[in-house]
């Protein structure tokens, strides 16, 4: 049961760094706090492009897993035996 614990926090960490990366590649959509600093000044000039789709695909997919994770996380600390 411990490595069970243990595999479960290191996905978790893994996942967390993970989620950050690809958060923070994402595109702004503007009409936030970066348009404030001057942000907002390059338009977009169609709809997603395939790359974007693909990265909104993995971050859910990513976001998915650390979720899982957490709740297997919590299962696991509020049944443990000892």
């Amino acid at each position: 049961m411990n490595a069970i614990k243990i595999g479960l926090q290191v996905l978790l960490v893994v996942s967390n760094l993970f989620l950050i990366l690809l958060i923070l590649m994402h595109k702004g959509k503007g009409g936030g706090l970066s348009d404030m600093f001057g942000g907002g000044i390059s338009t977009s000039l169609g709809g997603s492009t395939v790359a974007e789709r693909n990265l909104d695909r993995f971050t859910v997919a990513i976001g998915i897993v650390w979720f899982v994770t957490v709740v297997g996380l919590g299962l696991l600390t509020r049944f443990a035996t000892t």
